[in-house]
């Protein structure tokens, strides 16, 4: 909350708390002898549910002394739209309320008050335009841009309004939306790239290698619109406004303990996760992939993996070695290995009889 003057100029805007919600009435905090007061109608929507309570820090216009109290408007509308008020607000920079009336060449046709304004098509609305048809009928905040000829020729901004929203909502959510904070979110569009998150009204992305540390090729199978996430911010560039976001940063990454559970020799049951031209890529846990080099899997030169494999096959391997750092473990598939040493371990023991023959397991059967 800023510093409030102790005189205040017609239309000049403070920052405050609301001290009291009552009646019809909304009081706010000057740091003087008295209160400044504002019409609880402004702030209640059509059912008269009020935005806001005790506490809350608010912006407001000094529109003057009436009937001995300090008033003040968070934006000029209604029977208060007079002349006088609204050439104020444009002299003082203050938000105007007003109807959009009909569409009309070049543009729109506003009334505030009793006044009538005009809005540029170029005006309306934020950065993504909506369909024409969707201004006509509403009731919308502008800011004037031109006031001339005795208010006879009013010129308004609809997107200035917006884009001051806008800004505030950036160097807000830049307060909280830091590198290495841990945020709460929604998601709201899944892509094949990643989903975007809002956090508190901002977009952020989610790429989707910082999902998990599995591997995720479908996004629609991990995440659903609608869901509610953790996740930490790894990078926020305010300028351009792109904030990225990971849930895996939040999770134990297994390879810091790879080298605890994958020692060399160790047997292991794992699936094809993915099929390169110099190897088979097997997922031994979820993060965690190894490789069998082709020269490991017995097959000719040239061979095209994709024609022998299959994503998903299940394939038992031996560690070969294991590199942390690198992220790396090698393999050898072990049905290979296993059957290298039976068979020379059984001709060794049954390299010939005793005749000096060499060994006919049929002929062993029949002389027995």
């Amino acid at each position: 909350m800023s510093e409030i003057p102790e005189r205040l100029d017609v239309g000049q805007e403070i920052e405050t708390e609301i001290v009291a919600v009552t009646g019809d009435t909304i009081f706010i905090n000057l740091n003087q002898k008295s209160e400044g007061v504002i019409d609880k109608a402004e702030l209640a929507d059509a059912d008269g549910n009020v935005s806001v309570k005790e506490g809350d820090t608010i912006k407001a216009y000094f529109m003057g002394f009436i009937n001995g109290e300090m008033k003040f408007t968070t934006k000029v509308s209604g029977p208060k739209a007079s002349k006088a008020l609204i050439e104020s607000a444009w002299k003082s920079g203050i938000p105007v309320e007003g109807s959009v009336e009909k569409e009309i060449k070049g543009g729109y046709e506003i009334k505030i008050g009793e006044a009538r304004a005009f809005c540029p098509f170029s005006l309306m609305g934020g950065r993504k335009k909506d369909e024409a048809e969707s201004f006509v009928g509403r009731h919308l905040t502008f800011k004037i841009t031109e006031y001339k000829n005795d208010g006879k020729d009013i010129i308004v901004s609809n997107r200035a309004i917006l884009e001051e929203e806008r800004s505030a909502r950036i160097s807000s959510a830049a307060k909280s939306i830091t590198i290495g904070a841990t945020v709460q979110g929604k998601v709201t569009a899944l892509h094949n790239y990643g989903a975007f998150v809002d956090i508190n009204g901002f977009q952020a992305l989610l790429p989707i290698s910082e999902i998990s540390f599995e591997r995720v090729n479908d996004i629609s199978k991990v995440l659903k619109v609608g869901q509610e996430i953790k996740a930490s911010v790894i990078r926020a560039d305010w300028d351009k406004e792109k904030v990225s976001l990971s849930m895996k940063a939040l999770l134990s990454d297994p390879w810091d303990t790879a080298d605890e559970r994958y020692s060399e020799g160790t047997k292991i049951d794992g699936k094809i996760s993915r099929i390169a031209d110099f190897g088979l890529f097997v997922n031994l846990e979820p993060g965690i992939d190894g490789l069998v080099h082709v020269s490991e899997l017995g097959v000719e030169k040239n061979t095209n993996l994709k024609k022998v494999y299959k994503v998903g096959d299940a394939m038992s391997v031996i560690v070969k070695s294991v590199d942390v750092e690198n992220r790396r473990i090698a393999l050898q598939t072990s049905s290979s290995r296993e059957q290298d040493e039976n068979t020379s371990e059984y001709l060794s023991g049954h390299s010939s009889d005793d005749s000096g023959e060499t060994y006919n397991p049929f002929a062993a059967f029949f002389k027995k």
